[in-house]
């Protein structure tokens, strides 16, 4: 009788397909990633795996060509922004949004500008129909020769379009609607995705077509499908938008040929998608009266700095002080009035605070701490931020302000926007950094003031004398 440990390594193990957890006996959850119903039988081992023929002989890299893997620009400059220069040949990218976020319209655009310039494309739809996506293209001036449309759910079907048709380009939307017939499950499972993707990535590569897949997302905001699949393609996009803002934002999460610090901005209507190369109009009117309650934050999306408007309010309480935000955290909110309350003498327990920002922008960035602060504490005392001043920088819990990245970046963007005076933390703290002076200098034209911590900040701008806790 064979030992039971032999026994054992003869069991056949189960595997996790979202992060390769092995074991012994099948489950309905993986004890790893804690994904539902990812556990499946994994194929024995057979032996050693035998010699096959290769596809092409090794050669030194330094002889390999790079002319076939150059950009190609999309004809929508935003989004090649992102990419790092365009679409690659060969190139699989993932596009991930939230239903109604503008996917579609913003593919069928690249796709009309890749066959403007005489690039044969092909844009494969599961979702709608044939006829739908026409009227889209009528809508927002799409129709082009060298655009081909194919309403297809089997991934066979979709094989033999690209077969026909031998597109430079390819649009699959979306991924989770094509279906594998010679594989289990059903469309959009965790299997059948990940095998449409593997064919659909093995053709792009052997063909060298630029390969863009519409991806869904879950509830929590991340991309539905196994975990492979952002695994085997080579650019994961997110498209990112509330529906009640034309604004839309696409954010590099992977990128095998360019940054991922980048951020595409575009404008949705009814006429179509356009790029917005300045974004900031969206969010401040440079030229608006100060009133009590504002202050302008600048933050950087990527490498990208953006001008927002951060307005707050404050009113007597009639129970319980309430918070509430908009496009600010919560909890960031709850940080900064507690460091206001015992670093700057501003008692607002007793008081609502409403917090919010100008044009559906969403402040994620901590240098707009100071904003927020000025803004609130403005609110409070009655007296309006003075005209023309932005103000940026992370606030720390001991009342002092901390440096951000990519300053001289977002100096430069407020003075070209207009901007008079700026109040930033101080370059280098020195010895007596809690005791130092304001530092004045200039940055084309704008006077930016350097200032140690939250209380000397509100001092300089003179919002001090609140009538709240008299």
């Amino acid at each position: 009788m064979p030992p039971r440990t032999a026994a054992r390594a003869t069991r056949p193990a189960y595997r996790c397909s979202e992060c390769g957890w092995e074991t012994a006996k099948w489950v309905g959850r993986c004890g790893e990633c804690q994904a539902w119903g990812s556990v499946a039988e994994a194929a024995a081992p057979v032996g050693r795996t035998a010699a096959a023929p290769v596809s092409a002989a090794a050669v030194p890299i330094g002889q390999v060509s790079v002319v076939e893997a150059g950009f190609r620009v999309s004809g929508v400059p935003e989004l090649d922004r992102v990419l790092g220069g365009g679409l690659v040949p060969g190139a699989v990218i993932l596009l991930a949004g939230e239903p109604g976020v503008g996917k579609s319209t913003l593919l069928l655009e690249v796709a009309a500008q890749t066959a403007k310039g005489k690039r044969r494309t092909l844009y494969v739809t599961g979702e709608e129909s044939a006829s739908q996506v026409r009227l889209r293209a009528d809508r927002t001036n799409a129709i082009q020769d060298e655009l081909y449309l194919a309403a297809e759910t089997d991934l066979g079907a979709v094989l033999t379009h690209i077969e026909e048709v031998r597109p430079e380009l390819i649009v699959v939307d979306s991924v989770q609607t094509i279906g594998a017939a010679d594989t289990d499950g059903v469309p959009g499972g965790v299997t059948q995705v990940k095998e449409v993707a593997a064919a659909l990535v093995r053709m792009a590569k052997t063909r060298n077509i630029t390969t863009v897949l519409v991806g869904h997302v879950t509830k929590d905001g991340s991309i539905a499908g196994p975990r492979v699949l952002e695994h085997l393609v080579d650019v994961v996009l997110h498209f990112e938008g509330e529906r009640d803002s034309r604004f839309r934002m696409v954010r590099a999460m992977k990128n095998r040929y360019g940054p991922i610090d980048e951020v595409g901005c575009f404008d949705l209507s009814a006429d179509g998608i356009v790029a917005v190369t300045d974004p900031t109009g969206l969010f401040i009117e440079t030229q608006h009266v100060s009133v009590p309650g504002t202050c302008v934050a600048v933050t950087l999306e990527g490498r990208r700095p953006m001008l927002a408007e951060v307005q707050g309010l404050v009113a007597s309480a009639t129970d319980r002080a309430r918070r509430t935000t908009s496009g600010v955290d919560g909890s960031r909110l709850a940080m900064i009035l507690a460091v206001l309350q015992r670093h700057a003498r501003l008692d607002l327990h007793q008081h609502d605070v409403f917090v919010s920002t100008v044009g559906g922008a969403k402040l994620v960035d901590p240098a707009s701490d100071l904003a927020v602060a000025v803004a609130i504490t403005s609110a409070a005392t009655g007296r309006p931020t003075p005209k023309g001043v932005v103000a940026m920088g992370e606030i720390g819990l001991a009342g002092e302000l901390r440096r951000v990245r990519g300053l001289d970046e977002r100096l430069s963007e407020a003075a070209r926007l207009g901007f008079a005076v700026a109040v930033v933390p101080l370059a280098e703290r020195g010895e007596h950094g809690a005791y130092a002076r304001p530092k004045e200098r200039t940055v084309d034209g704008m006077k930016v003031y350097e200032v140690h911590d939250l209380a000397t900040a509100i001092s300089l701008l003179r919002l001090t004398g609140s009538s709240t806790d008299r």
